[in-house]
């Protein structure tokens, strides 16, 4: 009986604090989980760090640093921030993987685990080392340590639930030295436990770690189908996400829980004022650079509403400010429809509308005042939840939505797309390139439902295989339009081409950057227009780019989902069937997500003021 007025205690309204901060337990196991062995990016950049700071020294620090690939070539024409990536409370290394898998392309990242957490030692034991104001220093020691030894100038914070909260106090601690050029916010929380919520924490917390073990227990009675996974991974994860998630669950010792929890929580003056512990208001108000947070419709850890309450503390800046509408996508939001993130609910029966739209970024919004700080925001349809960056669902779109983020608002130099063409310094047909192109398959296999394309590498005047000549040899009565999406002017005669019977459409795109929503929405148009032709009946439409993988995929792959109602990975699976190994960009793949990504809800995009 005591045993279950405990777990009531745990799981009812007198904790709700500790949903946050123990049912939503996301470390790994001490195995090496399956996130880990599928990312080797993880394995080849990681060492052992010891850092002292002025409350305590931690002698084993897992540390992980990836220099961007082409660090050496970028430094003289780039001024690329440092990624620092700031895991939650029982969080680690691992969480971050599938978002490094893309992000360690654009730029050089580092983080580290936090004492006890992950494969950091759980040393020291002492309280005061695992206050936040503990780990908040941790970080800025070893921040500053890794910008000092690789001669980083700048940072940008990515960080997940209690991470938010260490950037956010980062940012505004006067002591840390590195300019801070915008944070990535993902399930962030706004507020400090109110005053009974930490009365009925600490209470649970002063019982015996060999009590508070038995309560975790019966939490995931149930296993991958206990409230304890579901919590954070929602009630809609797949098999994969619910295992990995028991596993971090299970991988979280209950001292080290115990003590990060208690370092978290606030101690109030007789007044009533919450003073140390989560940060609040006081902190998120004095937030100066570019900010985008991201939640999950189905998080209940830190629920969508969090996100609201941080633009109103930075929206509370701004009383009486003069603010100007410069640019807007949709209708100007009364006061009141400005201040909610969040749709109203639909009938059950009844599709949301934007369940409807696809191929258009969803409608953004800026505003400028005196102070040209952007506010961001990004909610996840339902049943995107806590684990949002690494579950399979979602982790995608998340990083499209970060390099967005980072391209637009923290520097240009952030796109892949830039960095890929400033770093073409060959001719498509030098040598080299001639042979890689060579290697090229001429022509996939039939694509989408019905065999509406056929994927080809950019035809070649005096090529032995692939000249407009052998093409119409070979593939007159199965082909009968061309698009080529390439930039240059065609190597070959293109009047050849219809000469043989073979429509040729030019529609000029730039190489290394996932196409736009206009550009998308007229090839569709255009391809439209191609299959109401009469005559054609059996035969498919070529596209092309240079060798006719990542473009000319990203095209592809969004005909198939306006049009043939294929879900983006079905898309994605089917280009890649037809012409392996499919699209190479893993930028061009995020993009697809973000964009297709069904219910996914924009905020106003703010310029904010202090």
């Amino acid at each position: 009986m005591a045993i279950s007025i405990t777990c009531g205690a745990l799981l009812g309204a007198g904790a709700v604090y500790l949903s946050y901060l123990y049912l939503s337990l996301t470390s790994r196991n001490p195995d090496e989980s399956s996130l880990e062995q599928d990312h080797p990016l993880l394995k080849d950049h990681l060492s052992i760090r010891s850092y002292t700071t002025k409350y305590a020294t931690y002698r084993s620090i897992r540390t992980f640093y990836h220099a961007h690939v082409h660090a050496e070539k970028l430094q003289a024409i780039a001024d690329l921030p440092l990624l620092v990536f700031i895991h939650g409370l029982g969080g680690s290394l691992p969480q971050f993987a599938p978002l490094l898998g893309s992000l360690a392309n654009v730029a050089p990242c580092f983080a580290i685990e936090l004492p006890g957490h992950g494969h950091s030692e759980f040393s020291p034991k002492e309280y005061e080392a695992y206050t936040i104001e503990a780990f908040t220093e941790l970080w800025k020691n070893a921040i500053q340590d890794i910008c000092r030894e690789h001669e980083h100038q700048r940072v940008v914070f990515v960080a997940h639930s209690l991470g938010c909260s260490i950037a956010a106090m980062l940012s505004t601690t006067e002591s840390f030295t590195i300019p801070i050029a915008g944070i990535v916010d993902l399930c962030p929380k706004a507020t400090p436990p109110s005053k009974s919520e930490t009365v009925n924490a600490r209470r649970l917390l002063s019982l015996p770690d060999a009590v508070l073990d038995l309560l975790r227990i019966m939490d995931r009675r149930g296993g991958i189908d206990s409230r304890s996974v579901k919590r954070m991974a929602g009630d809609a994860a797949g098999i994969d996400l619910r295992r990995a998630q028991l596993n971090y669950n299970k991988g979280f010792k209950t001292p080290v829980w115990k003590r990060s929890t208690i370092g978290c929580l606030p101690r109030y003056s007789a007044s009533g004022e919450a003073e140390g512990g989560l940060p609040g208001k006081d902190t998120w108000e004095k937030i100066q650079v570019p900010l985008f947070l991201v939640a999950g419709e189905a998080d209940t850890v830190t629920k969508p509403k969090e996100v609201e309450k941080i633009i109103a503390f930075l929206q509370s800046r701004s009383v009486g400010d003069h603010t100007t509408l410069i640019a807007n996508e949709g209708p100007i939001p009364s006061s009141d429809e400005s201040s909610s993130l969040t749709q109203p609910e639909s009938s059950a029966n009844e599709p949301r509308a934007d369940d409807r739209q696809f191929g258009v970024t969803p409608s953004t919004r800026e505003m400028s005042t005196h102070n040209s700080n952007i506010i961001k925001t990004a909610i996840l349809p339902s049943p995107a939840a806590h684990a949002l960056m690494y579950d399979h669902s979602t982790y995608r779109t998340v990083a499209g939505l970060i390099e967005d983020f980072l391209a637009r608002y923290v520097s240009p130099q952030l796109s892949l797309g830039w960095q890929l063409q400033q770093l073409t310094t060959t001719g498509k047909w030098d040598v080299k390139n001639l042979e890689k192109w060579k290697r090229v398959t001429p022509v996939s296999e039939l694509i989408g439902t019905g065999g509406i394309f056929r994927a080809l590498k950019t035809l070649r005047e005096q090529d032995e295989e692939h000249s407009p000549g052998e093409f119409l040899q070979k593939w007159s009565d199965k082909i009968y339009a061309v698009i080529d999406i390439s930039h240059d002017s065609p190597v070959y005669d293109t009047k050849a081409l219809e000469r043989g019977g073979v429509q040729y459409h030019k529609f000029p795109t730039v190489s290394k950057v996932p196409p736009t929503p206009v550009e998308v929405q007229d090839f569709i148009a255009l391809v439209d227009r191609l299959r109401i032709e009469e005559g054609h009946d059996g035969k498919a439409i070529g596209v092309h780019c240079h060798y006719g993988y990542n473009r000319t995929g990203f095209f592809i792959a969004c005909y198939l989902i306006e049009k043939l109602g294929y879900r983006p990975q079905d898309a994605v699976d089917e280009f890649a069937r037809a012409k392996p190994p499919g699209i190479r960009h893993d930028h061009f793949i995020d993009t697809l997500f973000m964009r297709y990504h069904v219910g996914l809800k924009k905020a106003p995009t703010m310029n904010g003021a202090t």
